[in-house]
């Protein structure tokens, strides 16, 4: 199994997640995933470009396949559109493309005034979605007249010469049932093997099952922790909020409740090759099939030299 980077939209320009995208693959990572954003968490991160831009742009610089981590097909942009983006995407990647989807987040798919619906909605709405992008992708005429979707003769031109793989996130039982049921793998930034296990009893046995975590690399571990508390300190935030907190301040509100101590237990930082090992041999253990790491903060040719000699000889 290697190792995957996972490119941040909420915190980097698009100059610069393609220059990470080069850096990743001369030091020997083997994919990567990209996330699809509106907003970011927080000011901090302070970026949001649109990820199918990026991903044009990427298949250009980068023989690594790229997955999005993850779109939601479902409020913000319809699903007819998603399904042209992903096909155009996979083309261009030669099809080294797949579509990681979700039921999404207030955060970014709000912003057209649309209600944000209960999480069981949001999932049959997902649903529906994926349905409608997998017709569109069989390339035909599409006339569609669901629930939640419509389509009116619709076809889409240019596809690639096998669909892309349509990888699910989940996090509940009502999730990961539906990705097992509909899904061709599992996305997941948890080391929850308990989570795998459901998906495959769900009908996911014999897919591939993918994580992303985040690390911090710096000279020292407490700049690192200050710069990933600056910058992430959303990640040690519990429960359902980063589902229905609407806007990147309540973000910032919320997350004074995040302590430094609590978020160095979620993110790895420093330059400790063994913990930067040991945060990957956990999502391994728990059985992931490809796991993709993430580094915060300025020190990106850093983090990509620590890798290439020492963390990824180590896996």
């Amino acid at each position: 199994m290697g190792l995957g980077y996972f490119l941040s939209s909420e915190e980097f320009t698009p100059a610069e997640l393609i220059a990470q995208a080069r850096m990743a693959e001369a030091a020997g990572f083997d994919r990567l995933w990209i996330s699809d954003h509106f907003h970011p968490w927080n000011d901090a991160q302070g970026q949001s470009p649109f990820v199918w831009s990026v991903i044009g742009a990427l298949s250009q610089v980068s023989t690594l396949p790229v997955t999005t981590a993850v779109t939601c097909p479902t409020v913000r942009v319809h699903p007819a559109v998603i399904a042209q983006a992903a096909a155009t995407s996979a083309v261009l990647l030669e099809g080294r493309f797949a579509l990681g989807v979700g039921s999404g987040e207030a955060l970014n798919e709000h912003i057209l005034g649309d209600a944000w619906p209960p999480a069981d909605i949001r999932l049959d709405m997902l649903e529906e979605a994926v349905h409608v992008i997998r017709e569109l992708w069989a390339g035909g005429f599409v006339t569609h007249h669901g629930p939640h979707y419509t389509v009116e003769h619709a076809r889409i031109y240019t596809l690639p010469d096998t669909p892309p793989p349509i990888l699910m996130s989940g996090f509940g039982p009502k999730s990961i049932e539906l990705a097992g049921r509909i899904a061709d793998g599992f996305i997941s930034t948890r080391p929850d093997a308990d989570a795998i296990a459901d998906f495959g009893k769900a009908g996911g046995t014999g897919k591939p099952t993918e994580a992303g975590y985040k690390v911090c690399w710096a000279p020292t571990h407490t700049e690192a922790l200050d710069i990933a508390h600056e910058r992430w300190p959303n990640a040690g935030l519990p429960g359902e909020l980063d589902q229905v907190l609407p806007s990147p301040r309540h973000f910032e509100q919320a997350s004074t409740l995040v302590t430094r101590d609590a978020l160095a237990e979620k993110i790895t930082c420093g330059p400790d090759i063994d913990a930067h090992v040991e945060a990957y041999r956990t999502y391994e253990n728990a059985g992931f099939d490809r796991v993709h790491v993430n580094n915060i903060g300025p020190y990106q040719k850093e983090f990509f030299d620590f890798y290439r000699t020492t963390v990824l000889p180590r896996l």
